[in-house]
């Protein structure tokens, strides 16, 4: 203990930098690195490294997401538009459907063998719940949600790709998989 001390008194560990208070009014501004001079390039003093990766929609579409992998029926025609991070290790998937709402509930209540519930009547939004809650672990309850995305001030959800048909979904499906924790 006492030799790391005496390396820290000598300089010859790398220090903290000491954290400087907000500016206060009247007060000059922080000095500025120093700039290289003109024309000269500065030198990086480490290898770059790649930006980190940000949750959210998947780019490409090899890496959609199967039956297999998420563990329940996809509606047959619906089309892929993100999957995000939920948090404890899980994610959900959305889907776009031109499918109305009321019949892709029926489609999943008869695939799934369950009435599920009607959370809102406005938007109408139903959902069935395909496995086992747990808090601890989960940040959501698997589960495959459909939102009515048409009323009176909306003829649905805007197709991501512009110019490609059809210009907008009635229907949106979320699936949350069945997680094995």
């Amino acid at each position: 203990m006492t030799f790391l001390a005496l390396l820290l008194a000598a300089g010859l560990l790398p220090q903290q930098p000491v954290p400087q208070p907000f500016p206060r009014p009247g007060a000059s501004p922080p000095a500025r690195p120093a700039q290289p001079p003109a024309g000269e390039t500065p030198k990086p003093s480490a290898p770059n490294s790649p930006p980190p990766a940000v949750p959210g929609p998947k780019p490409t579409a090899s890496s959609d997401p199967t039956e297999a992998t998420l563990g329940v029926p996809i509606y047959p025609g619906a089309q892929f538009l993100a999957s995000y991070d939920a948090g404890r290790g899980q994610r959900y998937y959305i889907f776009l459907s031109t499918t109305p709402y009321a019949e892709l509930v029926a489609y999943y209540r008869t695939i799934l063998k369950q009435r599920g519930d009607l959370v809102f009547d406005v938007p109408a939004t139903h959902i069935f719940e395909i496995g086992r809650f747990r808090e601890e672990t989960m940040a959501f309850p698997p589960s495959v949600t459909i939102k009515d995305y048409t009323s009176e001030m909306s003829a649905g959800y805007p197709n991501p790709k512009p110019g490609a048909q059809p210009a907008r979904f009635p229907s949106i499906i979320q699936i949350v998989p069945v997680t094995e924790r």
